[in-house]
């Protein structure tokens, strides 16, 4: 099993030229690949201290973004290199002010490993929930380098736990310590002989809560919603829109809607917009308008929705009535309001649990919408009281980032830290 999967990393490495003509996200895939190694030497890292953190694409980084920023705080000389293997969370993330350098993962190669992390020399390596590189796994314990795995999940359907998996199991026993998501995970390493375990939850419940201590305000929302409710319908699609176009078009005249789509080319947003026949203004031409003559408003733009769920009465998460998945639940739940999503979720933990709690509604059709929402607007009482479950969901679940940073600190794994 070694060798065979030593050949296939070495022969899609071969192959990664023709891979980058199959689509464009595969070209950026192969095209950010090719200077890799110049931008390590360029980051001059040499001499430094480095963490190395390692996402598969931009969920993943959003899990790990509550270490960094603790880690930078206690550790402030230390380096963060941030390494992705999907191009989309390379390029929503390539420049971020978190990290020294952000790349692209080579191909798992022994010699890519080898030069990889030479370059970087961490003197300690965190993985984010399922990415696991046996080639880099192996270069770093053979150099005792720490290897820490985050925000993990592990079920019996994995390979690691199959009578084919020795290999991965084999590389598995070389990461230094495990924080896990929940019980099941600790479970199932205890059974195949791992001990180097922590519950520690979901670095993304630390995330989300964060966002209650910053500064949320956004004037032209405000100017929008003044005393009307609101209901922000974030990230969705067009089998979304097909539930809530009828209910916003029928709507009382105290109400009013935010919609962010998840697609925001002009195209896409005035196929939206023609659906709709209440006064609808866009953020693209807000200017000079008298904002709460209009009934809904259109965010086609990206960095606002999360602090414009902290001026929802209701959410509703796009992603679920099709096949694109469901999108953060979290963020609307950590400010305390209901949320409706559509009817496709099996894959998303968060939102089951919120939906046994009482805090989440799933629909599965316009007349399912139009009634739950109904509901939550005329029901004050119940609809705080549905908001309260959501908020309190999220705070009992903070404190993963607490629990990661105090191993680092505890085993020693980093320098000297600075007093926080």
């Amino acid at each position: 099993m070694r060798l065979l999967y030593r050949i296939f990393s070495q022969l899609f490495q071969l192959l990664l030229p023709c891979i980058g003509m199959l689509s464009p996200k595969l070209r950026l895939f192969v095209a950010g690949r090719k200077n890799v190694f110049q931008q390590l030497e360029m980051a001059q890292l040499a001499g430094q201290q480095v963490i190395w953190f390692h996402c598969a694409s931009l969920g993943e980084y959003e899990q790990g973004v509550p270490i960094m920023k603790q880690l930078r705080q206690q550790y402030p000389t230390t380096k963060l290199v941030v390494s992705f293997f999907s191009p989309s969370g390379f390029e929503a993330k390539k420049n971020s002010e978190l990290a020294t350098a952000v790349v692209y993962l080579p191909i798992d190669t022994i010699r890519n490993a080898q030069k990889f992390i030479a370059l970087l020399n961490p003197t300690l390596a965190i993985f984010v929930k399922y990415e696991f590189w046996p080639h880099y796994f192996k270069v770093l314990h053979k150099q005792s380098i720490p290897i820490l795995m985050v925000a993990s999940v592990f079920r019996a359907d994995q390979a690691f736990f199959k009578w084919y998996g020795g290999m991965m199991r084999t590389a598995l026993r070389q990461v230094t310590h495990f924080f896990v998501q929940d019980a099941a995970s600790k479970t199932l390493l205890a059974q195949n002989g791992f001990d180097n375990v922590t519950i520690s939850g979901d670095t993304r419940f630390d995330r989300v809560t964060a966002q209650l201590e910053v500064d949320n305000t956004v004037d032209f929302i405000a100017d929008f919603i003044g005393e009307r409710k609101c209901v922000v319908i974030g990230s969705s699609w067009p089998e979304d829109e097909a539930v809530f176009v009828g209910a916003i078009n029928d709507t009382a005249q105290d109400v009013c809607y935010v919609i962010a789509p998840h697609e925001v080319t002009v195209a896409k947003v005035q196929r939206l917009v023609d659906k709709l026949t209440v006064k609808t203004v866009r953020f693209s031409d807000q200017s000079h308008k008298e904002l709460s003559s209009y009934q809904v408003f259109v965010l086609d733009t990206v960095g606002y929705l999360s602090r414009v769920y902290h001026y929802a009465t209701i959410a509703y998460v796009g992603g679920a009535m099709g096949t694109t998945g469901l999108h953060n639940v979290l963020e609307p739940a950590t400010f305390g309001i209901p949320i409706i999503i559509g009817q496709y979720f099996e894959k998303f933990r968060e939102a089951q649990e919120l939906e046994a709690e009482g805090a989440l509604f799933s629909i599965k059709n316009a007349a399912g919408f139009e009634t739950i929402l109904q509901k939550l607007l005329a029901d004050e009482s119940y609809r705080k009281q549905v908001g309260a479950i959501a908020s309190r969901f999220i705070a009992d679940r903070t404190g993963a980032t607490r629990l990661i940073t105090d191993y680092i600190d505890d085993q020693q794994l980093l320098g000297e830290k600075t007093n926080v």
